[in-house]
């Protein structure tokens, strides 16, 4: 399965967008949860043009070159709500080197330990501070039939994530005492 060309299509099910755009929603909304370069945008919008999935009209930018602008087709709005709709299998757990060396940390002294989990703490609170300044966009809870809502939903759950991790951790560096 393709998964970036139901991240496109979704992403353009929602407006019009050029290459560039579409790049920098993959550096901001999508940050938190899928990651995609240019280098991998370019050619899926190749394939969807190709497939009838998307098409674009050429538009002159500020600069005076033409730019792509794409937009979903009718077959690829079907394919995308038909993915949208299937079964969502669980995911294999994501490889984290950090969770690793916690497994293996009573190989270290205790201090080195300590350590670690507090490094731990320092990096993830700087991740829930982040993310929470992202949630600052949100004057209110969005509307559910707007685009703004699944955003929501992925943010208010990476911020859960990083609250529970932080926790996590500093009930880890309460029992080295």
């Amino acid at each position: 399965m393709r998964t970036l060309k139901y991240a496109i299509l979704g992403l353009l099910n929602q407006k019009k967008m050029t290459g560039y755009d579409l790049m920098k929603q993959f550096e901001s909304a999508l940050c938190e949860f899928w990651s995609a370069k240019h280098s991998q945008i370019y050619p899926e919008l190749k394939k969807l043009t190709e497939e009838g999935c998307v098409a674009y009209r050429q538009e002159a930018s500020d600069n005076g070159l033409e730019k792509k602008l794409y937009h979903i087709t009718e077959k690829g709005r079907t394919d995308f709500m038909s993915w949208l709709s299937s079964e969502t299998p669980a995911q294999p757990t994501p490889k984290d080197i950090s969770r690793l060396k916690i497994f293996f940390c009573s190989c270290l002294p205790k201090e080195e330990r300590k350590f670690m989990l507090e490094e731990q703490v320092y990096r993830h609170t700087a991740r829930l501070k982040h993310l929470q300044n992202n949630q600052q966009k949100f004057s209110q809870v969005p509307d559910s039939d707007s685009n703004e809502f699944g955003d929501y939903l992925v943010l208010m759950g990476a911020i859960m994530r990083e609250e529970m991790m932080i926790e996590w951790l500093k009930k880890s560096i309460s029992l080295l005492n």
